[in-house]
This record gives C-alpha cells, sequence and structure tokens, in this order.
C-alpha cells in the first residue's frame, strides 16, 4: 500500500498533463500536491506542523527557479527590444542560413556551454528565445531545447552535480574522479545519437541526412574534448568543451563544411558590421562572463557569492529563525519550530546575477527609452505569473515526498525498485536518476537524493559502486528532457501555454533511448 501511494500520485499527475484535454500545470501541479499532503498525513502520520514547514519550505525555494525565470525572460525581452536579436538573426544568416547549422551551434554548442558555466535550466532559456527569432516553431523549439540539454548536464555548473551531488556519501578523490571518467565516456556516446533525434523533433529527417556532416562536426568539437577533459577533471568538461564546439562549429559553417547546398548564402545579403554584431553580442558576453567568473572557485568570487558568514539574524517567534549572510543568502531555519530549513541565495543564483544586472547595464548601454524598459518589465510580470503557481505546485509535491527519511515516499519508490531488481540493477539505475530529475528539475538534488540508495544497492548486490553512480548522474542528466521544472521554464520563456503533457510525451523516447545507451556503454566497457 505504502508502494503504491507513492506511486499513484505521480501517475495521477502525468495522466492529468497527458490526456487529450489535458490539465495545465499550474493546476494540475497544486492539484497533486495537495493529494500529497492528506496522503502523509492519513496514510504515513506524518507530523501535521512538520508537513506545514515542509510547505512553506517548498514556497521558499520557489525562488530560485522563479527568478531565474524571471531574469532570463526580462533579458530576451530587452534583447528585444534594443534590437539586439534582429542583429544577431542577420549575422547568423550570413554565417548560414541553413537552419541545421544554426539548430546546432545556438542550440548545442552555445547551450553546452552555458550549462557548463551555469546550470538551473539557463541554457535553455538564453538558447531557445534565439531560435524562436530565427523563425523556428515555439514548441518545437522547447523540445529541441530539452533534449539537447541533457549531455553537459552532468558537469553542468562547473561540476556541481558529480563533485557536490555525491558529496554526502564520503567517497574518495580517486572514487569521484572514476565517477566522471564513467560519466563522460556514457554521454560521449549517448553524444552520438542524442542531438540527431533532437533536431528530427525541429526539422525533417532527410533535412537532417543532408547535413550529417556538418552535425557530425559540431557533436565532435565538443565531446571529444569533453571526454577528454572528464578523465582528469570534473569542474571543466561542460564549459570548456562547449566553447571549443561553439568555436570550431561557427567556424565550420561559414566555410560550409558538411553542409548541404539548398541553403546557399544570399550573396546579396548585406553583411553586417563588425561593430553592430559585437554590440549586438554583448549582452551574451556579459552573462557568459559573469556565470564563469562567479562559478569558477579559483578566482575567489564564488567563495564571496555563497559566503556563510552570518551578517545578522533575527527571530519571528513560532514562524522561523531567519539569518542573513553577507553573500546575502538568506537562511530559514527552524520553520514553524521544526527542523525544516530553506535558503535563497541571493547573488549566486543565476537571477540577478547575470541576468537583471545585465539589463540593468543594457538599458544604459542601449539608451533604451524608460516607458520601453517599463513595458519588458510589466510584460515579464505577467508571463511569470502562471509558471510561478506550477512551480509552487512542483517543489511543495517534491518537498513533501521526501518526508520521512528512509520511509519517505521518494525512498520507497527507489528501494521497492531496486528490491525488485536485484542483480539486474544496472538496467534500471540510469532510470531511478531519471525520476530523481523528474521530481525535483536538477542532477544535483537527484545524485543527493538517491546516490546513498545506488551506492547500498552497488554494496549489497557487489556491482561497482562507482559504476552505478555514474549512471544514477547519467539518469539524472537524462532526467532533464522530462523534468517538470525545466518543461515549465522553457515553456514560459517561450510563451506557450498548456503544452507540458504534449512535450513530456516526445522527450520521454529519447529518455528511455538515452538510458539504453548508458546502460550499454556500461556493460561493454565497465562491467
Amino acid at each position: 500500500m505504502a508502494l503504491f501511494l507513492s506511486i499513484f500520485p505521480i501517475v495521477l499527475l502525468i495522466w492529468l498533463m497527458v490526456k487529450k484535454n489535458s490539465m495545465p500545470s499550474y493546476i494540475a501541479l497544486p492539484l497533486v500536491a495537495a493529494l500529497i499532503y492528506v496522503i502523509k498525513i492519513a496514510y504515513f502520520g506524518d507530523k501535521f506542523m512538520l508537513l506545514n514547514a515542509t510547505v512553506a519550505s517548498g514556497l521558499v525555494s520557489t525562488l530560485t527557479p522563479i527568478t531565474v525565470i524571471f531574469g532570463a525572460i526580462m533579458f530576451n525581452r530587452m534583447m528585444e527590444t534594443t534590437g539586439c536579436i534582429d542583429v544577431i538573426r542577420k549575422w547568423l544568416a550570413t554565417i548560414s542560413p541553413n537552419p541545421v547549422a544554426q539548430l546546432m551551434i545556438i542550440g548545442w554548442s552555445f547551450a553546452f556551454m552555458i550549462e557548463g558555466a551555469s546550470g538551473f535550466g539557463t541554457p535553455a532559456a538564453i538558447a531557445a528565445p534565439i531560435l524562436m527569432s530565427l523563425g523556428f516553431n515555439p514548441l518545437k523549439v522547447a523540445i529541441f531545447t530539452l533534449v539537447m540539454n541533457s549531455v553537459p548536464v552532468s558537469f553542468g555548473a562547473v561540476g556541481t552535480p558529480t563533485w557536490f551531488g555525491f558529496a554526502p556519501l564520503n567517497l574518495s578523490p580517486e572514487d569521484i574522479l572514476s565517477i566522471g571518467r564513467q560519466t563522460g565516456i556514457m554521454h560521449f556516446a549517448a553524444g552520438l545519437i542524442v542531438p540527431v533525434i533532437g533536431l528530427c523533433f525541429i526539422v525533417p529527417w532527410e533535412e537532417v541526412k543532408k547535413n550529417l556532416g556538418f552535425v557530425a562536426i559540431a557533436v565532435f568539437s565538443c565531446t571529444i574534448p569533453y571526454v577528454l577533459l572528464a578523465q582528469v577533471n570534473e569542474e571543466f568538461p561542460s564549459l570548456v568543451a562547449g566553447a571549443i564546439g561553439l568555436g570550431v562549429s561557427v567556424f565550420a559553417a561559414n566555410k560550409g563544411w558538411g553542409l548541404s547546398k539548398d541553403h546557399q548564402k544570399d550573396k546579396n545579403l548585406e553583411k553586417v558590421p563588425l561593430g553592430q554584431v559585437l554590440k549586438a553580442l554583448a549582452p551574451l558576453g556579459m552573462l557568459i562572463g559573469m556565470l564563469v567568473v562567479t562559478r569558477i572557485k579559483q578566482l575567489g568570487l564564488k567563495a564571496i557569492l555563497t559566503s556563510t558568514t552570518p551578517w545578522f539574524s533575527f527571530s519571528l517567534p513560532g514562524l522561523s529563525d531567519i539569518t542573513v549572510t553577507q553573500s546575502l543568502t538568506i537562511v530559514f531555519a527552524n520553520i514553524f519550530g521544526e527542523a525544516v530549513s530553506e535558503k535563497y541565495q541571493t547573488l549566486y543564483v543565476p537571477a540577478w546575477i547575470p541576468f537583471v544586472f545585465t539589463v540593468w547595464i543594457c538599458i544604459v548601454l542601449y539608451k533604451t527609452k524608460f516607458k520601453d524598459a517599463w513595458a519588458f518589465y510589466v510584460a515579464t510580470i505577467h508571463q511569470t505569473n502562471k509558471p510561478l503557481l506550477a512551480l509552487m505546485g512542483a517543489l511543495i509535491m517534491v518537498k513533501l515526498m521526501m518526508v520521512g527519511g528512509d520511509a519517505s515516499m521518494v525512498k520507497i519508490i527507489g528501494k521497492e525498485f531496486a528490491a525488485m531488481a536485484g542483480d539486474n540493477w544496472i538496467y534500471f539505475s540510469p532510470y531511478l536518476g531519471a525520476i530523481g530529475a523528474f521530481f525535483s528539475g536538477s542532477n544535483t538534488v537527484s545524485n543527493l537524493t538517491f546516490g546513498a540508495i545506488q551506492q547500498q544497492i552497488a554494496t549489497d548486490t557487489g556491482l561497482s559502486v562507482t559504476l552505478i553512480l555514474a549512471l544514477q548522474s547519467v539518469g539524472g542528466a537524462m532526467g532533464n528532457m522530462i523534468c517538470i521544472n525545466n518543461i515549465i521554464a522553457v515553456c514560459t520563456v517561450l510563451n506557450v501555454e498548456n503544452s507540458e503533457g504534449a512535450i513530456i510525451k516526445k522527450t520521454i523516447i529519447p529518455m528511455t533511448i538515452y538510458g539504453v545507451i548508458a546502460v550499454t556503454i556500461a556493460l561493454i566497457f565497465f562491467a
């Protein structure tokens, strides 16, 4: 019964969102969260105040994704208002009018690099609107960017899912590096197939087939340095490989390498002056620059922006103890008197820095009129209303399912699946990681949630611990394709409404294939 009641809300949620007359996520998610709350009280017997504290924690945690979405939407509206998007579109047309080239440059290489710098769903939030401005269908762009944002994810945000996601397991540095090596090779193999599948969601197979040469150049220019770097480091594979791949892809597209002759450059097309291109790319350059310098710990800024040194504290009796750190991180502790806490890293979450800060600079740089700046600010607020409700529902649902330690709904699902699989767990390991990402919206949180279970299963069944954890990490990355949070975010940025269920029905196919590839590589090379 415990397993049934743990799985039922998820099955109900999926059904509500994919049925013929689907329910929008901003209604379905809060409803399912309320159902879980009732189940937790009625069957699992969790403390009333603990559940209330958990709900409050979920509301606070919503600040992270919603502010990232807010910043991304405002940034994109600024790019449109200032004419930067129009210049970039014209410039990309002069490099190559070929849609496959444009998709691979922006949706693969550029997004690969952004994932390496930031994570948090930022790649889709930045790349998707650029692709939409180039004339691609918004819904197809959403599916495409979600599928593409998988290979680099295990080393996203300067390797956070790997070095931080498995930190509670007390692994040696050698074990962490071994996990990274195996993870990199599995992702490399998936990278041979997944980009082609992603392209087929947005352009016909015949178009992809004619340009496979360029697709191969774009893929290998990212994945070869990626897998090589993963052999020696777990922080920089995605960031550095993405930068290399972007440079190679742009150069190859400009030369026409591997591209069909069906989309010839218009010789009468006016060449965009270099100065205009640089000015239009300046906001993106600022974004990337800020992401890089705030994520690489060796530069020192990361420590300042994540400092836990208290600045001041105060208490709201019966509600929470609140601490503001020197990095302006707001920590809510002992919520409703329970051992529940949550925090919002004001300066480190990629919202105010770099998105909003960049927008403020660009308003001055491009001499934007106050009424235009106010217009895109108001439009941004309006566009984030419904996603706020959806994200509140999603994060409260996740938090409630994780209440109870080893008796939590999430752990019950994981343990029961493991017990059923036994020695064959290697075939299922990545899909548990994907379930974690589906729940939480994060490869890092998936690793934190299920890492200990995967480690214990590997120990009990005699499987390699590092291999099973590598499969967990790959699963958390491929789960990005079906993650509710990411789907809501990209749909919001593209202003695509009530399509979450339709997207999941599409993206679950490449996610399943991804898991098969990962398991195959694991069995051939590591088992």
